[in-house]
């Protein structure tokens, strides 16, 4: 036990055993990890927005020529040169890799043309590799446009044996074109693929304006542009601050219209879904939520896609409406989806950092500068090694005869025309492998206008590199071409996803779409249990309860209503009616579904109409009235409405439907007043509305004065008293009252209990 393995002192002693401190070698190794995760396998290059692996796929399909116009080739074979060439990890990763560069639902504008089945937008696999074909695409072509011509550098390939360019030139801005996904080790990256026309035209107005403002580039750049299509609905401010920062986030909804099925029936019809969603789990997940009764709105969907989407949602019933059905589903389906913007990538090939919308364009404009630059240096050598060639062959055009007897008559013909014609030994070489066809006449005429011609070529080129504007125009000409090629006039190149607000609609509204209307009773014991009995119970007598407990209130329902609770402290609580435990047993005390204090008891509790007014009074008399749509709580800690502070609490809660409220205090005196004398608030400790000398109040009561006070007796008599048999109970607010009138019930109460 803790046997030291390392002797100590050991060192690099003959037994060949060094000691290492364990923390910086963990350290150490698991920073070249992460590097290599960072810099090998996760996040894209700004530059040609590719990852090693999808650059080594198309640098391997380059050299077996699969080129646009070419045949195609088994992708077994392309996964084959990739991994044994440049790419030493498994045949599935890079088959897998290769395969979503082709599928045109997960790439805005593929690098591959696949031939046979590459999967589909259900989220079916691509068919093996030794059955599937590919070649490039015109896109990916234009990401090599230039790689023989030296536009960018090479390195050795893992194994030493070949050589594997760094970057691709990148000619198309695929970064931000097609997007990118990847998790490394302590960042990630994820960026939405967008128009390509419209990054061309803001690359364009960056050229000149290297400073613009985020508001004008998203002026071109108006946002994502998904393969799949959909509907963007967040505002312009939050895109901009999206792109500002190169973080934040895009709402996707699905397309769809709504199509007439005749006698005044509907059907919805989709046929966009948003980006990455996979429509056969789509389709499952809704079918779910229909078994469990979750889309109540909804009676059914059917998929009747062919190589377009179309799927068909069939409403409950013609009365449904179309616009809150829909909302319900994108608030509990994949219709609507939030694509993340984090444009986490690698500057230059080796720094990450995430970057904003114009730090991206302008560094892929600063590489496309360098390509430009690079490209102009190799064609401008190739054109001075050729003039040299031709300058020495017009040399011996001029000489012929000489050069014929020289070449004859001399042992060493070489070093004699050297020094005879002031040759290089390039121009003599050339001189010397002239074929004797090429001393015609036309031919050397041909020579010197080649000549003229690339002295023109030279001179050009050497004011293009000296120019750096003539550089700038150049490198705009070239990505003007690439935005012409795909304008949005063009199949490839138009634009999918549109943009749209969300339309604004009643939250409740919405939320009750998510419910199943069903009758319910609801029932509240006095020890606090509340249930949920399906049906509208009529005899409220059959209802049973743990023993020592009884009825406190029960009252009719439905599924999609709210059941409020007001309490002893002043509070009022919300539950939804299809959250309420059901009739079985004795349901579930109140204060396991929200945080009510111990020594708080349950006032009332009542189905919620927005559209009623509440009176609420204390115990010391103090009261106001309230909207009940204002005493809505959105928490389990309920909303404290009435200020109370012990020993005072709160008592009652009537409905307010009258112009005159009138109180009977616990001494027994009652007093009425008009209604207007209450103030209407949202909280507060209240006014006094009736004075006492010692106790406080006992009930309340909302009426018409025209049509009188009613109140019942212990024995169920119901008794009235007229607006003239009530005037000398009449007063205003905050006065004693006098003694109730003959006949009130001896509780106190106007309801006789």
């Amino acid at each position: 036990m803790g046997q030291n393995l390392i002797p100590p002192n050991s060192g690099d002693g003959e037994d060949g055993i060094e000691s290492v401190d364990l923390k910086a070698a963990l350290e150490e190794r698991y920073l070249a990890y992460a590097l290599s995760t960072i810099m090998g396998r996760a996040l894209p290059d700004v530059r040609d927005g590719l990852k090693p692996v999808h650059r080594r796929i198309l640098h391997a399909m380059r050299i077996l020529k699969l080129d646009p116009n070419m045949g195609f080739k088994k992708c077994a074979r392309i996964v084959g040169d990739v991994i044994g060439k440049f790419h030493p990890h498994g045949d599935q990763s890079v088959y897998d890799a290769l395969v979503r560069l082709a599928q045109s639902f997960a790439v805005r504008y593929p690098l591959i043309d696949g031939q046979g089945n590459f999967g589909n937008v259900d989220g079916d696999n691509a068919a093996a590799m030794r059955y599937t074909e590919a070649r490039m695409t015109e896109v990916a072509t234009l990401l090599m446009d230039g790689i023989n011509e030296d536009a960018v550098d090479f390195r050795e390939t893992y194994d030493g044996e070949d050589q594997e360019p760094i970057v691709l030139p990148g000619a198309f801005p695929n970064l931000l074109a097609n997007g990118s996904t990847g998790i490394a080790v302590g960042m990630a990256t994820s960026i939405p693929p967008h128009n390509a026309a419209e990054l061309c035209e803001a690359a364009i107005y960056l050229i000149k304006h290297p400073n613009a403002s985020m508001e004008k580039l998203v002026e071109m750049v108006e946002g994502p542009d998904f393969p799949t299509g959909g509907i963007i609905t967040d505002s312009k401010e939050s895109i901009i601050e999206a792109y500002k920062t190169g973080r934040g986030g895009f709402r996707v909804r699905a397309f769809w219209e709504k199509e007439d099925t005749g006698r005044g029936g509907y059907q919805i019809i989709v046929t966009e879904i948003p980006y990455q969603v996979q429509k056969s789990r789509l389709i499952e997940k809704v079918a779910d939520l229909l078994h469990n009764k979750r889309l109540p709105l909804l009676g059914d969907i059917r998929d009747e896609s062919a190589e377009d989407i179309r799927l068909v949602l069939e409403p409950k019933s013609r009365s449904v409406d179309p616009e809150i059905l829909m909302e319900s589903m994108f608030k509990l389906t994949d219709l609507e989806n939030r694509i993340p913007l984090n444009m986490n990538v690698l500057s230059h090939g080796k720094i990450p950092k995430v970057m904003s919308l114009r730090d991206v364009l302008k560094e892929w404009l600063q590489h496309r500068r360098d390509v430009l630059q690079r490209r102009s240096r190799y064609r401008l050598a190739q054109i001075e090694r050729r003039l040299e060639i031709l300058g020495g062959l017009l040399i011996a055009y001029l000489n012929i005869d000489e050069v014929i007897r020289i070449i004859r008559f001399e042992d060493e013909p070489k070093q004699k025309l050297i020094v005879r014609f002031d040759l290089t030994e390039i121009q003599v070489e050339a001189i010397l492998n002239m074929r004797l066809r090429a001393l015609a006449k036309l031919e050397e005429i041909e020579i010197a206008k080649e000549d003229k011609k690339l002295s023109e070529e030279k001179a050009q080129i050497e004011e293009l590199l000296g120019s750096e504007d003539k550089q700038w125009a150049t490198i705009k000409w070239e990505v003007n071409d690439v935005r012409k090629k795909f304008g949005k006039d063009t199949v490839l190149g138009a634009r999918r996803t549109r943009f749209a607000k969300a339309p604004e609609h009643d939250i409740e509204a919405i939320q009750n779409a998510m419910i199943e209307k069903e009758p319910v009773t609801i029932v509240l014991s006095k020890l606090g249990w509340i249930r949920a009995m399906k049906g509208h119970m009529a005899d409220f007598d059959v209802l049973t309860f743990k023993e020592g407990d009884a009825l406190k209130t029960a009252f009719h329902a439905e599924t999609i209503d709210k059941v409020v609770l007001f309490t002893t402290n002043g509070k009022f609580f919300t539950l939804g009616a299809d959250k309420l435990p059901g009739g079985r047993g004795h349901g579930e005390p109140v204060r396991v579904l929200m945080d009510m204090d111990n020594d708080v008891d349950i006032i009332d509790a009542f189905k919620h109409d927005p559209k009623r007014k509440l009176l609420i009074a204390s115990t010391i008399g103090n009261g106001f009235v309230v909207p009940e749509a204002d005493v809505i709580a959105n928490t389990r800690k309920g909303k404290q409405v009435l200020n109370v502070k012990l020993p005072v609490e709160a008592l009652l809660c009537v409905t307010v439907s009258g112009d005159t409220i009138a109180v009977v205090g616990e001494n027994r005196k009652m007093l009425a007043f008009p209604l207007k004398q209450v103030p209407e608030m949202g909280r507060g400790k209240g006014v006094r509305l009736q004075k006492y000398k010692d106790g406080g109040i006992k009930d309340v009561c909302v009426f018409d004065l025209a049509t009188g006070l009613t109140w019942q007796d212990t024995a169920g008599r119901t008794h009235t008293r007229s607006k003239e048999e009530l005037g000398e109970w009449l007063g205003e607010r905050a006065q004693a009252g006098r003694m109730a009138p003959k006949g009130f019930p001896r509780s106190g109460k106007f309801t006789g209990n």
